[in-house]
């Protein structure tokens, strides 16, 4: 398990090109709790016709089950994706949660099928 602090720009997976869906740690937020975030999802390159959907999920600490918080639509092309989190927002499909962060979370990126994307993926906590 990773630790991050509110403020703090987080790498969740660097960009590397991708065929399957890659292993992506669960992070605990350190000293506070976040109210939201901002995770930027950069697709930089593509073969053929890749589709990835991300979905950020909270964790359970006891349990470690997790649930959904906030699921992409398929990035399908070179593109920069913007997912919101905050209570403040207004919720809208697949790019603004109107909820609060937990203080452990993960994510997927599900590939449906074996195309290469070129993509990274960062969290910036927002206090």
């Amino acid at each position: 398990m990773a630790t991050a602090r509110l403020g703090d720009a987080v790498t969740v997976l660097p960009s590397l090109a991708r065929t399957a869906t890659p292993t992506i740690e669960t992070w605990t937020i350190e000293h506070g709790s976040a109210t939201g975030c901002i995770v930027i999802i950069d697709a930089t390159a593509i073969a053929a016709t890749p589709s990835v959907v991300f979905t950020l999920l909270g964790v359970d600490p006891v349990s470690l089950k997790t649930w959904v918080i906030l699921a992409s639509a398929a990035v399908t092309a070179v593109s920069t994706t913007i997912l919101r989190v905050s209570p403040q927002l207004t919720a809208a499909a697949n790019l603004i949660a109107k909820d609060v962060m937990p203080d452990s979370f993960t994510m997927t990126a599900e590939h449906g099928d074996a195309d290469s994307i070129t993509y990274s993926v960062g969290i910036q906590l927002l206090a």
